[in-house]
């Protein structure tokens, strides 16, 4: 895929770009309080534990629409999250990834469709979950990432559309794992299988 970070980022989060290291120190959340009627929550169960994610409808209604429907079909059950760069994200999502005959083509997966952009005022600072796309601004499919600190460049670029709101020990625990080089020389592939069991949306209050 592309080399785009240094040069107007046109396709950072594609499973090929360019390797970029980022401050560990943790951020400060910027982002307003979720409105109340954000009354379901998705349960991501990993090979490291579990993490409890909230959404945004109200500044990506469609991309938190296209993400509920994709859980509840069982599409991200069984995935793996191919793509971590130390201090900066994890990627996950490619239905590819559940196959290990297509290693060779983890991170170009997609449900068969696109989604339209909708990037808004949220900020990227750890624990928040963002749609991956290519260089087109209306590529984002099914693919995601989730911040590991903070990534101002990205803001207004990419569809943040929740946070992460219990789980950021298992967070950053994946993003600890052990990479080495990817095909394109990217030093984000694990070395050991970072698996996505499941994704499961259910009603906030039956997260305790």
């Amino acid at each position: 895929m592309q080399c785009g970070l240094i040069n107007g980022l046109r396709a950072f989060l594609t499973a090929g770009a360019c390797a970029l290291a980022l401050a560990a120190d943790a951020p400060v959340n910027t982002n307003p309080p979720t409105p109340a009627a954000t009354n379901e929550v998705a349960i991501l169960k990993t090979s490291a534990g579990e993490m409890v994610l909230e959404f945004w409808p109200d500044v990506a209604p469609k991309t938190v629409e296209n993400f509920k429907k994709l859980a509840r079909e069982g599409f991200y059950d069984g995935t793996s999250f191919h793509r971590i760069i130390k201090g900066f994200m994890i990627q996950g999502g490619d239905p590819k990834t559940k196959d290990p005959s297509k290693e060779a083509e983890w991170g170009t997966g997609d449900p068969g469709y696109k989604i339209k952009a909708e990037f808004n005022d949220r900020k990227h600072v750890r624990g928040v979950i963002s749609m991956a796309r290519a260089a087109h601004p209306d590529s984002a499919g099914c693919q995601f990432f989730i911040c590991l600190d903070a990534a101002p460049f990205l803001d207004g670029k990419y569809t943040a559309f929740g946070k992460l709101i219990k789980g950021e020990d298992v967070l950053l625990k994946l993003g600890d794992t052990p990479v080495g080089p990817s095909p394109s020389g990217e030093r984000s592939k694990p070395l050991q299988r970072v698996a996505l069991e499941s994704v499961k949306i259910v009603p906030a209050g039956a997260v305790k």
